[in-house]
């Protein structure tokens, strides 16, 4: 999934959208997703709620 994201993914990137693209269930998507959120890898965008999205963190040089 990260490749994919890396690979310059179309969109914004929701929870739902990563259940579909990993073929996993909604609950599992958003487990995988806060896990890459706690390690710095995605950060939440400001817009929360149901239409939370997520973009990858670059590490500045």
């Amino acid at each position: 999934m990260l490749n994919r994201l890396l690979d310059g993914f179309e969109g914004k990137l929701t929870s739902s959208k990563w259940a579909k693209l990993a073929k996993t269930s909604p609950d599992t998507a958003l487990r995988d997703i806060n896990d890459l959120v706690s390690r710095n890898i995605l950060a939440r965008e400001a817009a929360g709620g149901r239409s939370t999205s997520y973009a990858l963190v670059f590490p500045e040089t």
